[in-house]
């Protein structure tokens, strides 16, 4: 099955979008783009490994589309915050879409030249479209975080 990994924020949020989503078979949080070997939560946190907080998603292309995930990715953050989704601040809550092949490079960067001309967003994109690389998962009390506490956002 493919994979799709998306940066969107605090990965507990988007991680719960993409579970509810038709087609994703599992998700998977952790940390992706950065130079430190297997970073733990504290590590990334500090904002100096270059890791960010992602979603790693095993999808059925028979029931859904790596164009339909990217639309849960648009809807459920801001993209044009640069380091930053709401009161969280840093490097490893950027906007960023990690690539598994180049149709995914290319549909990804066809759906901002998009957004971008339909004037969704009230300023420009600042999500990074770049290769997948190591995908580091995150500790397990991070998996699911949300379901595992009966929780439905992690806004108050």
């Amino acid at each position: 099955m493919p994979k799709a990994t998306f940066g969107a924020g605090c990965f507990w949020g988007v991680e719960a979008a993409f579970r509810e989503t038709p087609g994703v078979l599992a998700t998977a949080v952790g940390y992706e783009g950065g130079d430190l070997d297997n970073p733990t939560y504290r590590d990334v946190c500090t904002d100096s490994t270059g890791h960010a907080e992602v979603v790693e998603v095993d999808y059925d292309p028979a029931l859904t589309t790596f164009e339909k995930l990217l639309e849960v990715f648009w809807s459920n953050h801001n993209p044009t915050t640069l380091n930053r989704q709401g009161p969280d601040v840093g490097s490893q809550y950027r906007s960023v879409i990690f690539y598994h092949s180049a149709e995914q490079e290319t549909a990804a960067k066809q759906s901002i030249a998009a957004l971008t001309l339909a004037n969704r967003f009230p300023r420009p994109i600042v999500t990074q479209v770049v290769p997948a690389r190591v995908f580091y998962r995150a500790e397990e009390y991070h998996q699911q975080y949300l379901e595992k506490r009966g929780l439905r956002s992690c806004h108050l």
